[in-house]
């Protein structure tokens, strides 16, 4: 990689995780210094290891520490840094930030203030947009935020519409309004989550299209007057409106589409003399009509999609141009090759509406990587997933010549990519990129809800292979971990363990399988004639085993009878977390009558917000957490009797 011969020296990377450590990557092999920033929750992240130095700037929330301009400013004058980046979320289009960076001589790894106002604001983007001639979904896009003008406009658009936080991005600050009665609740939901992950409350209001595709394409603009597309990208595998797999170049469009599009989005960018990169995003009709949906002012967390198709490192670009070098490239000078794929690998639980998971990463082997197989990441073996932040835990890109090919790749990937300690969507992804559908590039943003049954299911497993896989396991390495077990005896050849286990919620016996090969973390099984490969984890009582059907845990632990209860038996009068994070909302008061289904609290964990509603009539009794408290999963936060 070319070292850019400039002023700039020093970067402090303003944000944490897997694109701090992705931006440091680069900084370190052009020959930059890198500074990095750290709350109380982070003090033994990865990108604070990696960086040259580390700088404590405050507590684990958002607020007092990512969003913290001032000491994040602070730390870059101590420290002697030339310039920031600002990676993505957090402050990256934040005006005052980059306006506050200018009045200390520190340059900002993207555009100017104008260039973030008017395309950081959703509002002010479309406005641009209209006048520009670009074709925009209907909606309310205007200024005034009074609740009572906000449900007219509503009620005119028609149902069903999207709320958006304008400052927002990420998925964060989003929802579909149904029904006009729901339309406040909803808005208060959008406006808190906007307030908490951009600083900024506002809202805009647009019709929900039915299954529209959700593509975008990469810009970068210089100080010279130059701007290029680098080709597209198709995002419109999401849930909750946040992106689970992200491909380049998108799929199934025609040339003539394709270069429409990034030629528009080249001028929208140049409109308004944009520096840096960016992405302009588009939503598909079924018609083949496209709609400016927004302008995203920062690098994208997709972005290595389109570096794996170009062979660009898209953060040296930034910093070459940051630096006031040209564009390297002009428009028929850039091409791409073959097909990329970026899977999202998650904290979080699709089973129970992908709820986050918290916890130790107690165990991790990744995929090898090479130049076709990438992983972006801020996390390691041992390392603590905490409420604070978004639950994108790593990234993982393939490239293959076509897009058969990489899904191919991508999906032997995923079933390489072992975690355990905490929930991950990892087998919800192999699913996705197996569905036909999908296969097929019948691509929308609906694709998910549409094939949820199938998604979600568990994953079909054969029994007695995965039995007696534990048992192969346990022949080689439970003894010590077992010694109260029938029939083992110490220094005995090992034919004689059995162990009392529970697999599917089932009793069951596992007996000592010896045919076959164990290593450190995988196995290979000769089970009737035939061979069957996996990887595992062997953690106190549980076995995790990786399968190319997807992951199978087995407990060795002697049931005990609570385990057998079905939820029905439990006390349904106590009402607790579904997951660590903060009470952000209570809704009702000791006395009052509620009905199955009513909103009880608010608990927000990893940027986003869980309802907690009434699963039963009642009364509410006892509340026992107040508004701003951080409460554990499972912790009782009120208690529901019977009326």
């Amino acid at each position: 990689m070319e070292i850019i011969n400039t002023m700039l020296k020093t970067v402090l990377i303003a944000n944490r995780g897997e694109i701090a450590c992705r931006v440091m990557r680069t900084a370190k092999a052009i020959g930059m210094r890198t500074i990095a920033i750290y709350s109380d929750a982070d003090a033994n992240a990865l990108h604070v290891k990696e960086a040259d130095e580390a700088w404590h700037i405050g507590p684990a929330t958002a607020a007092q520490s990512y969003l913290r301009a001032d000491k994040i400013l602070a730390v870059a004058l101590a420290s002697k840094a030339d310039c920031i980046h600002p990676g993505y979320g957090f402050l990256s289009e934040n005006a005052d930030f980059v306006a506050a960076c200018q009045a200390k001589n520190i340059i900002f790894i993207g555009p100017d203030v104008p260039a973030i106002e008017q395309m950081g604001s959703k509002s002010a983007a479309k406005i641009i947009m209209t006048e520009a001639g670009i074709p925009l979904v209907p909606g309310y896009h205007g200024t005034s935020q009074d609740d009572a003008l906000l449900q007219h406009e509503a009620d005119q658009i028609g149902y069903p519409l999207l709320i958006k936080a304008v400052a927002g991005g990420g998925g964060k600050g989003m929802r579909v309004v149904d029904r006009p009665e729901d339309f406040l609740t909803h808005l208060a939901g959008a406006r808190r989550e906007g307030l908490a992950s951009f600083g900024n409350s506002d809202v805009l209001i647009e019709k929900y299209l039915i299954a529209p595709r959700h593509v975008e394409v990469q810009v970068f603009c210089d100080r010279h007057g130059h701007g290029v597309y680098l080709g597209d990208r198709d995002c419109s595998a999401q849930r909750r409106h946040q992106k689970v797999i992200e491909e380049a170049p998108a799929p199934s469009l025609s040339d003539d589409l394709r270069q429409k599009m990034g030629t528009t989005a080249v001028e929208a960018a140049q409109a308004i003399d944009y520096v840096g990169a960016g992405t302009v995003e588009f939503l598909l009709d079924s018609n083949g009509g496209y709609y400016f949906m927004e302008m995203n002012t920062r690098l994208q967390v997709e972005h290595p999609v389109t570096e794996m198709i170009s062979g660009i490192d898209l953060v040296c670009w930034q910093l070459k141009v940051a630096a006031g070098e040209p564009l390297p490239l002009t428009q028929n000078q850039l091409f791409f090759q073959g097909h990329s794929f970026e899977a999202r690998i998650y904290a979080e639980d699709p089973s129970q509406d992908f709820q986050p998971s918290t916890g130790q990463i107690t165990h991790l082997r990744t995929p090898k990587t090479d130049s076709t197989i990438r992983i972006d990441t801020g996390v390691c073996q041992g390392d603590e997933i905490s409420p604070f932040y978004d639950p994108m835990i790593a990234k993982l890109i393939v490239w293959a010549p076509n897009r058969e090919e990489a899904l191919a790749k991508l999906d032997i990937a995923l079933q390489d990519y072992h975690l355990e300690g905490i929930h991950t969507n990892i087998d919800f992804l192999r699913r996705l990129a197996k569905l036909q559908d999908f296969q097929d590039a019948k691509l929308h943003t609906n694709i998910i809800d549409q094939h949820q049954d199938y998604l979600l299911s568990p994953s079909l497993q054969n029994e007695q292979v995965i039995l007696a896989m534990a048992g192969l396991v346990l022949g080689t390495q439970a003894y010590k971990t077992y010694g109260d077990c029938a029939g083992l005896r110490l220094n005995m050849p090992r034919i004689s363990l059995a162990l009392r286990a529970q697999y599917l919620g089932k009793n069951c016996v596992i007996t000592t399988h010896t045919l076959g090969k164990v290593g450190p973390h995988s196995l290979v099984l000769d089970y009737a004639g035939s061979l069957h490969k996996a990887g595992f984890c062997l953690m106190g009582d549980q076995l995790s085993l990786f399968t190319p059907q997807g992951k199978a845990v087995v407990s060795l632990k002697i049931p005990k009878i609570g385990d057998f209860l079905d939820n029905n038996d439990h006390n349904t009068g106590q009402i607790t977390a579904p997951m660590n994070g903060c009470l952000i909302a209570c809704l009702v008061t000791p006395g009052i009558s509620v009905v199955a289904g009513d909103a009880l609290m608010v608990v927000e964990a990893m940027k986003m917000e869980h309802t907690i509603v009434a699963p039963s009539d009642g009364v509410i009794g006892e509340i026992y957490f107040k508004v701003g408290d951080l409460v554990d999963a499972d912790a009782q936060l009120l208690d529901l009797q019977e009326s």
